[in-house]
């Protein structure tokens, strides 16, 4: 059994999934030096922070030379959909080529570090239209640059693993919870609320696409499935593709709903074509046997409370912005 990993360096540690992560990890890996691995941001809690540029191969070799990590795990990326649409070429670039050039730096470090790459359910995206739950051996059809960049980042890593490559890469359906950014739809239509409570917006929103179905996940439980990986690394085969998923579909429309009886309010919707993709998927939906057979890992978070933390964590904000004044009206 391989041993426990004693440092651990998590790329994009300032982000959406990196703070949840920091919680998992201090759970399962108590003695381990947990290191933030930053771009832009800092980080609160870790142990150690690193700047990494991983646009850069030789700063990325020499942040890994620093940190002598045991394992990686690999969360930094361009994750807004929306944004790589608008870019789609700077999203290649953050989510291809800066994981190759972590992923090679890592290989020649050996065997010894584990690269724990995070993909995403969106690869598999016009596969969906099967209208059944997708396991990891689906085709990949991604249906936007964000899946296209990172479905060729995981075929690549795949290949790697081939050559010496200790990774595993896990592809997690939709996840929300408290500290998403309103670039994804549950936090934006959570802070459309919780403003309108406030009093800062009419009792207007503006939406995406309602008629959709997705396979939600809150990040807590995700973030407990890539620590529980990183555990039980060999539970796994090198190289192995990993979903992490629910396995049921939500309505979109039906999530709103939801968080506006939550409020109490009644509100009138507006279809913004800004938050229309050009390319869509109806439903998407995730089968997770193969963690759930290997690990018997399966999401233990109610919908309804991951649905209460991610308005309360909005509620919040939009107060802290009203003390702070910088929560103008719309």
């Amino acid at each position: 059994m391989a041993e426990a990993p004693h440092r651990i360096l998590v790329t994009g540690a300032a982000g959406f999934v990196g703070r949840h992560l920091l919680t998992a990890l201090r759970r399962t890996f108590p003695a381990a030096r947990l290191i933030a691995g930053l771009h832009h941001r800092p980080a609160e809690g870790w142990d150690a922070a690193l700047p990494i540029d991983l646009s850069d191969p030789a700063a990325v070799a020499a942040a890994l030379a620093t940190a002598e990590p045991d394992a990686v795990v690999h969360l930094g990326a361009q994750a807004n959909v929306a944004a790589s649409f608008r870019d789609p070429l700077g999203t290649f670039r953050a989510n291809l080529d800066g994981s190759l050039h972590l992923a090679e730096a890592i290989r020649q470090r050996g065997p010894a570090c584990r690269l724990l790459f995070v993909s995403t359910g969106e690869i598999y995206g016009l596969s969906f239209r099967r209208g059944v739950p997708l396991d990891e051996e689906a085709p990949l059809a991604p249906a936007n640059p964000y899946a296209a960049a990172k479905a060729a980042a995981d075929i690549a890593l795949g290949e790697m693993a081939l050559r010496g490559l200790s990774v595993l890469r896990v592809r997690p359906f939709n996840h929300v919870g408290p500290g998403q950014s309103e670039g994804f739809a549950v936090a934006a239509f959570a802070r459309q609320v919780a403003r309108i409570e406030a009093g800062l917006q009419p009792p207007v929103m503006q939406v995406g696409a309602l008629d959709r179905w997705r396979d939600f996940l809150d990040v807590r439980d995700v973030a407990a499935a890539y620590a529980l990986l990183l555990a039980r690394w060999e539970a796994l085969p090198n190289g192995a593709a990993v979903n992490i998923a629910s396995g049921t579909a939500r309505r979109i429309g039906d999530v709103l709903q939801a968080l506006l009886d939550r409020a109490g309010l009644a509100v009138r919707i507006e279809e913004s074509a800004a938050a229309l993709r050009p390319t869509d998927v109806v439903s998407s939906l995730g089968d997770a046997g193969r963690i759930r057979a290997a690990l018997g890992w399966a999401p233990t978070i109610p919908w309804e409370q991951t649905l209460d933390a991610v308005l309360a964590d909005w509620r919040e904000r939009i107060r802290q912005e009203l003390e702070a004044g910088a929560a103008p009206p719309s």
